[in-house]
């Protein structure tokens, strides 16, 4: 499909097209304070040290937010091409009747976008640990559409959570490569690896409320 094609589709997606992975932008600004996040900070270090992630890859990941984000809508419109091409995951925004919820695709567009730059800025504090066991909790049918009030699916399956991950990090290379900047070969794969890991990671810390109670 190429770039024109997936571009007019998610223009028209806005009222057809959800994005399972979208979800987790419900939690980027929530609108009270997030629970008590699944691992403290010492728990999380531990998890960068098995993913490889270190001071280089926060290095990048910062490096990457001027790059990308003149680009937040390009970006968006290819993952809402991509997603909205995928009938089993349009339907995890979908009401009881099949149809997809237009102002819910509004409205996590927005916070998607947010999301991009909050991965970027990779602020690893105890506000974000807290969020990301919340973004967990808003796939799961624990806290699935509370954040907008709708009545889509109650429940994103695990196993589509976890699959994004690859058409996720890999269709933003082309991106990390594009734009006004000077930057090295050797730089961008530095980054592209860099975002690799913190969406790696974030998805480990999503996975929390799908996982028995002492396996996590």
């Amino acid at each position: 499909m190429s770039t024109l094609s997936l571009r007019h589709a998610s223009r028209v997606a806005l009222i057809t097209v959800p994005a399972v992975l979208f979800a987790t932008c419900a939690a980027i600004l929530p609108p009270s304070a997030p629970p008590q996040g699944p691992l403290s900070s010492a728990e999380f270090a531990e998890l960068q040290r098995s993913a490889m992630f270190g001071d280089e890859d926060v290095r990048y990941l910062r490096m990457s937010r001027a790059v990308l984000e003149p680009q937040i809508d390009e970006i968006l419109d290819l993952w809402y091409g991509f997603v909205g091409s995928q009938p089993h995951l349009l339907a995890s925004f979908a009401n009881p009747d099949g149809e997809p919820i237009p102002d819910y695709l509004a409205a996590v567009r927005q916070r998607f976008g947010r999301w991009i730059l909050t991965t970027a800025d990779a602020q690893f504090d105890d506000d974000w640990l807290a969020a990301q066991h919340e973004i967990g909790l808003r796939h799961h049918r624990a806290k699935k559409n509370r954040t907008d009030g709708v009545d889509a699916a109650p429940h994103i399956r695990l196993r589509h959570v976890v699959a994004l991950t690859y058409p996720i990090t890999h269709t933003l290379r082309p991106f990390l490569a594009a734009g006004d900047h000077s930057h090295t070969a050797e730089a961008i794969d530095k980054m592209h690896q860099a975002w690799t890991k913190a969406v790696l990671l974030q998805v480990t810390l999503w996975s929390k409320p799908y996982v028995k109670p002492g396996d996590f």
